[in-house]
């Protein structure tokens, strides 16, 4: 059944909860004018490329759609200029991931038009977008992991999540479905929602036994404190506050880095962590095998440096070497 709109709109909302039912969407009470950007989004939404996008794109471009219609007052597509997207994404430079992710969106919208022959010339050629550094969610620490250990005991729900996206580093849209299910004995499979990629891992005996004294549901490891299944924001907002409790001001995203970090600084290569962590993209993989590499080489050299001053640097004493002592020896005598 075609759902209209965006997700979050009364339309969108109304249509659901009828398809849910088994009924035909309401009829729309108006419709929209040809040829403006809303129709185009409409028209996209409609297609194989807007199906093929995972469900947290679709709502995310869903949403910044809604905001480029309504802050363009729905203009003509086909009017849209190279600087008029320019100027759109310059205006959320106060926001600079979403001003990236509204020209990311653009970029598909109008590629998708060009293809299917809705414009001749695509506007979001060659717009830039905003350069700023930013490291993301805060990864978490050995310590945190101890810190969190420490206040939730084995056999909490909040100890076993923990444990689960560590050992996994599983995305929390993809550890809120997890359970049984995705086990044959103690190889763990599933396929990630972001990618669509398939990963397996294999779990360890204290995570098996772990399962085996926590509470979880039929079919998912992690349940809410009604026993029912989380959904991604909840899980999100329930696991923040778990954190919280335990002095740790970080997300269920940051055990997903000290994951690859861990299985880089033990050795795993690019293509390891690719298949475990689900990326596309080997320079995911190398953000962590080069700094895991970097830290070893930096503790390699600096072994052959001290070898060096050993060997090729006279040895003198220090100039002041034991004095202090000899001084404290002194005076208690």
């Amino acid at each position: 059944v075609r759902l209209p709109d965006a997700f979050g709109t009364p339309e969108f909302e109304a249509a659901y909860r009828a398809a849910l039912t088994g009924n035909a969407p309401p009829a729309r009470t108006e419709r929209t004018p040809p040829r403006t950007l809303k129709w185009l989004v409409e028209r996209y939404m409609e297609s194989a490329a807007w199906r093929q996008l995972s469900v947290a794109t679709r709502k995310q471009r869903g949403l910044i759609y809604q905001d480029a219609i309504k802050r363009s007052d729905n203009a003509p597509f086909q009017a849209i200029t190279r600087s008029d997207i320019q100027r759109a994404v310059d205006r959320r430079t106060d926001t600079p991931a979403y001003a990236n992710n509204f020209l990311k969106a653009m970029r598909e919208l109008f590629a998708w038009a060009l293809r299917n022959k809705h414009i001749e010339h695509d506007p979001s050629v060659c717009v830039q977008g905003v350069r700023y550094r930013s490291d993301g969610f805060p990864a978490w620490t050995i310590d945190d992991v101890a810190a969190f250990r420490e206040r939730h005991a084995v056999g909490t729900k909040a100890r076993l999540a923990m444990e689960l996206l560590l050992l996994t580093g599983l995305r929390r849209s993809d550890a809120i479905v997890i359970g049984q299910q995705h086990l044959r004995g103690d190889v763990f499979t599933i396929r990630t929602t972001k990618t669509g990629a398939t990963v397996t891992v294999r779990f360890p005996s204290w995570l098996m036994n772990l399962i085996a004294v926590s509470p979880t549901g039929d079919m998912h490891f992690i349940v809410s404190e009604r026993g029912g299944p989380f959904t991604n924001e909840s899980f999100g907002n329930w696991f923040r506050d778990r954190c919280r409790e335990a002095g740790i001001d970080k997300s269920a995203h940051g055990l997903r880095k000290l994951s690859a970090t861990l299985a880089a600084n033990g050795g795993a290569a690019a293509h390891q962590l690719m298949a475990q962590y689900g990326w596309s993209k080997i320079e995911q993989a190398e953000v962590y095998t080069r700094g895991a590499d970097r830290a070893r080489l930096g503790v390699e050299a600096s072994e052959i440096v001290a070898d060096q001053i050993e060997n090729e640097i006279p040895r003198t004493p220090i100039p002041g070497a034991g004095k202090t002592q000899n001084r404290h020896v002194k005076s208690d005598s």
